[in-house]
C-alpha cells in the first residue's frame, strides 16, 4: 500500500473507532478534509492586498518595506495561532546579507586588433559581483567559448576537456545541452540531461558556480528567452541592488564578474571572433564540443556601494500531537520578498508582487491557522517558513537550510508555495519534478480525492524545479514538492491554461503590474491550498519518512544524512 493510503486508512479507523465510544458519544470531530474546507479564500486575498500595497514598496530586503512585511506577518503569525517557531520564543531568524548596488555607468569593452564593441549597461549586458568589495573588474581577460559549460560525469560531459581556463572570462550558452534522440532527432534523448527536462546543470546558478570552480575571472551568459524561460527583460531588472549571503571568504571564491549579455550582442561578439553564433551553438550540443578561445578580450570596471543587512526569516510553528514524533517536521514555505522599487514602467516603479508572492504568504498564514484548529493536531509538528531573499537567489530558504532551527534529518518534506492560482478552479494538479519522490504518491491521493489528476510540468524545460525556495532543502537531501495550479480550467477553453501562463510571464511577471485585480477568482487558490494542507498532513501523519525514488538527484544525499543522524 502506497504511504498515502496508508495514512488515509488509518485515519479512517480513527474516526470509526472515535465514533462509537459510548452510548453518549462526544460531538465528532471534523476531519482534516473537512476543516481544509473551511479555508478562507476572501483572508487570503485581504493578506494579499495589505502586503502588496504601495505602502510596502515591493517588499525589498533592507528596506522600510521589509519592516513592515516581516511585522504583518509576525502578527498575522500570532494572531492564526502559531507558536514562534524559534526555540529563544520569537519568530525570527535573522539572515546577515550583503548588498551590493553596481554603479550603472559601466561599459563591457571587447577588443579583437583594431576591432572595439562598447557595450551599454542594460541595454546590451547586465553584470555584476558578489565580492564583498568596493571594485571588481576584468582586465583584458581572454574571452573562451565553453558552450553549454558543463561537466556531468554521469552523462560522460565535459564542455572543458581539461583546458585552462583560469583567469579567463567563459561564454557560456543558457540551459541544458539540447541532446537530440538517436530513436528520434527530431526529439531530445530523455537519458541525458532530462531531455525537455531542465537539469541543475541549465541554471544560470550552476553555470556562475562551475566558472568559480575553472578558475576563471568572469562567466557572460548568452540570454535567449525560450531557453531562459523569462525574457531579457527580466536580467534588466537585476541592475539594482544585489544581495547574497556572505561566505567566510568574503565571497571571493566567486568570479570577479557574473553576468549576461543579451543575444544580439553575442552575435555581434561571435562575429568579431569571426565565429557563427548558429553553428558553433550546434557544435556544442556534442560530447566532442572542445573549448573555443576567440581571440578576444573583455574589459568592464564595476564600482560597487556595499552594505550589510539583517534581513528576516519568519517562522511559526503548529506543535505535533505525538510526544515521540512532535519533534519532526513538515516545512512549508513560501517567500515575502519581492523587487522594491526599479525602473519605471507604465509610470509605476513599485514592483507590487501581489502574485509573486504576496498570495504565497496569504496562504501560508491562512494554513497556518487551519492546522491550528485540527482536532487532534498532527502527530509531527508543521513549521511555517516566509523567507527572504527569494528574489535575490533563493538566499532566505539557502540561509534556512544551511543553518537549520530543526535539523535536516527530522524534517520529513518541505512543501513550496510560489504563486497560487487566481484564475478559478481546475481539473488538474501540476507537479514540477514529477517522480523525484515519495510525495508524489501522497500528492496523487489528495488529487484523486479532490476530483483532479495529476500531470508533470508542461514546461520542464524553464527548470523551475531549481527555481524556487524547495530547491535548497532538495538539494540538501529534504525531499520537497513543487507543484501547480494546472492548466485544465474548470468551464475553459482547453488553451486558457496555457495563454494565461504566457501571458503572466511577457507582461506582469517581475513588472510592476503585478498587482490585485478585480477580476481574480480565488476558488483556485482554495483549492491549492486545501491540496497542500491535506498533502503536509498525511506526511505529518505517516509511519515513516517520504524517500526520494530511485535515480533521484538527491537520493544519496538524503541517505547518507539519515544515517549519519542515526535514522538508519
Amino acid at each position: 500500500m502506497k504511504p498515502a493510503s496508508r495514512a488515509l486508512v488509518l485515519l479512517g479507523l480513527a474516526l470509526i473507532v472515535a465514533s462509537c465510544g459510548g452510548s453518549n458519544p462526544p460531538p465528532q470531530a471534523k476531519t482534516p478534509a473537512q476543516v481544509f474546507a473551511e479555508i478562507d479564500g476572501n483572508a487570503v486575498l485581504e493578506h494579499t492586498k495589505v502586503l502588496s500595497a504601495d505602502e510596502f514598496e515591493g517588499r525589498a530586503p533592507g528596506s522600510k518595506g521589509e519592516d513592515f512585511t516581516v511585522a504583518y506577518i509576525v502578527n498575522e503569525f500570532r494572531k492564526a495561532g502559531m507558536k514562534p517557531g524559534n526555540p529563544d520564543n520569537t519568530y525570527i531568524q535573522d539572515v546577515p546579507l550583503v548588498g551590493i548596488t553596481p554603479d550603472p555607468n559601466v561599459t563591457l569593452t571587447f577588443k579583437k586588433g583594431s576591432g572595439e564593441e562598447k557595450l551599454k549597461f542594460k541595454d546590451d549586458f547586465v553584470a555584476w559581483t558578489k565580492h564583498v568589495a568596493d571594485t571588481a573588474e576584468l582586465n583584458d581577460s581572454e574571452l573562451v567559448f565553453v558552450g553549454y559549460g558543463v561537466q556531468a560525469p554521469e552523462f560522460s560531459w565535459d564542455d572543458y576537456k581539461g583546458a585552462d581556463v583560469k583567469g579567463k572570462t567563459l561564454v557560456m550558452l543558457v540551459g541544458d545541452p539540447p541532446v537530440p534522440d538517436p530513436a528520434d532527432p527530431t526529439k531530445l534523448d530523455p537519458k541525458v540531461f532530462g531531455g525537455r527536462a531542465m537539469t541543475y546543470y541549465g541554471r544560470w546558478t550552476y553555470k556562475y558556480e562551475i566558472g568559480a570552480k575553472m578558475g576563471a575571472a568572469g562567466v557572460l551568459i548568452v540570454h535567449e528567452t525560450e531557453p531562459a524561460g523569462y525574457p531579457f527583460s527580466v536580467v534588466q531588472n537585476k541592475t539594482t541592488e544585489q544581495f547574497d549571503l556572505i561566505a567566510p571568504d568574503k565571497n571571493m571564491s566567486r568570479v570577479s564578474v557574473e553576468g549576461w549579455v543579451s543575444l544580439d550582442q553575442a552575435k555581434k561578439l561571435f562575429a568579431m571572433a569571426g565565429k557563427d553564433f548558429d553553428a558553433l551553438k550546434k557544435q556544442a550540443v556534442s560530447r566532442e564540443f572542445k573549448p573555443v578561445p576567440f581571440g578576444v578580450r573583455a574589459s568592464i570596471a564595476l564600482h560597487n556601494k556595499l552594505r550589510t543587512i539583517r534581513s528576516r526569516n519568519v517562522i511559526g510553528k503548529v506543535e505535533g500531537s505525538d510526544r515521540k514524533l512532535k519533534d519532526e517536521y513538515v516545512v512549508y514555505t513560501a517567500h515575502w520578498d519581492h523587487l522594491g522599487i526599479g525602473p519605471e514602467v507604465n509610470g509605476e516603479k513599485i514592483y507590487h508582487g501581489a502574485q509573486d508572492n504576496a498570495i504565497g504568504i496569504g496562504g501560508l498564514i491562512e494554513l497556518g491557522r487551519m492546522f491550528g484548529s485540527l482536532s487532534p493536531r498532527p502527530k509531527r509538528s508543521i513549521l511555517f517558513l516566509a523567507v527572504t531573499a527569494e528574489e535575490q537567489g533563493l538566499l532566505g530558504s539557502q540561509y534556512y537550510a544551511l543553518n537549520p532551527i530543526y535539523p535536516l534529518a527530522e524534517t520529513l518534506a518541505d512543501i513550496n508555495m510560489d504563486v497560487l492560482n487566481v484564475y478559478g478552479r481546475t481539473n488538474d494538479v501540476t507537479i514540477v519534478g514529477l517522480g523525484n519522490s515519495e510525495l508524489d504518491d501522497y500528492a496523487q491521493q489528495v488529487a484523486a480525492d479532490q476530483g483532479r489528476v495529476i500531470r508533470p510540468d508542461p514546461t520542464p524545460e524553464k527548470g523551475s524545479y531549481y527555481r524556487s525556495d524547495h530547491f535548497p532543502f532538495a538539494k540538501l537531501g529534504v525531499p520537497a514538492l513543487a507543484s501547480g495550479s494546472g492548466i485544465d480550467y474548470v468551464g475553459k477553453p482547453a488553451d486558457y491554461g496555457q495563454k494565461i501562463k504566457a501571458e503572466f510571464t511577457a507582461h506582469i511577471y517581475h513588472q510592476p503590474a503585478d498587482m490585485v485585480r478585480p477580476d481574480w477568482d480565488m476558488s483556485g487558490a482554495v483549492q491549492d491550498l486545501q491540496f497542500y494542507g491535506l498533502v503536509g498532513f498525511l506526511v505529518a501523519q505517516a509511519d515513516r519518512y517520504p524517500e526520494w525514488k530511485a535515480g533521484g538527484e538527491f537520493k544519496t544525499v538524503r541517505e547518507a544524512q539519515l544515517k549519519a543522524a542515526g535514522k538508519r
